[in-house]
């Protein structure tokens, strides 16, 4: 027992330090970014990069209480109300303020309502590339970071994020990984991580044999 709980204690602190290690690159990568990016849009449909970036930090800034008011007045609706979020806190903050509030809350301990803090590394790897993708940024996530991404993607993962891949198998050609049965789509990892996150990607991004109808359905 002593050895599952120090196994259990060790991931988190890993989970943690990935979290942190996240979102410290990606709060650099946008302190560097021309003004004019800031306007540019993303991967999350109808977010430009200082919605994504204010709804980043939403969750260091927003006690429970709060977010539960923010949901009464959305009528219940999450995606309603994370968007009416965005839109109001990419108004209130400046770039220097937003990309301040993910390095300053590196260690925010943090964590979605499901799925805890591998979660919590989700939110902040896919959103870091719904912009870099976008804008074309040749930023690559580590490989301990996606590993432990690609290990939790399952039926729910698709479900939740609306990713409609039914008939494809998704076959990484950086890492070795795989999930799903039907037509090869091949990419680096991080590219079929969007997939399974319900990103569409630039032409390009993945090969996929003709007649893939996961990928004409992407959202």
């Amino acid at each position: 027992m002593g050895d599952s709980t120090h196994g259990r204690t060790a991931r988190r602190k890993d989970l943690a330090a990935a979290i942190a290690a996240e979102r410290r690159e990606l709060a650099d990568l946008l302190d560097a970014l021309p003004a004019e990016s800031w306007d540019s849009p993303t991967l999350c449909g109808g977010w430009r990069v200082r919605e994504v970036a204010a709804h980043m930090s939403l969750g260091f800034r927003s006690s429970l209480p709060r977010t539960a008011l923010e949901l009464v007045r959305a009528r219940g609706r999450l995606h309603r109300m994370t968007d009416r979020c965005a839109r109001r806190d990419a108004a209130r903050y400046s770039t220097r303020e937003l990309a301040a509030l993910l390095r300053d809350n590196a260690w925010h301990p943090w964590t979605p309502p499901v799925g805890g803090a591998a979660a919590a590394l989700g939110h902040d790897v896919v959103h870091g590339l719904d912009i870099t993708v976008a804008l074309g940024l040749d930023r690559r996530v580590p490989d301990d970071r996606l590993r432990i991404l690609l290990a939790g993607v399952d039926a729910r993962t698709l479900r939740f994020f609306r990713a409609e891949l039914d008939g494809v198998e998704l076959r990484a050609t950086d890492l070795d990984w795989s999930f799903g049965t039907g037509t090869p789509v091949r990419g680096a990892a991080q590219d079929l991580l969007l997939l399974a996150y319900g990103r569409k990607l630039p032409p390009g991004r993945v090969q996929a044999e003709s007649g893939s109808p996961g990928l004409r359905r992407q959202r």
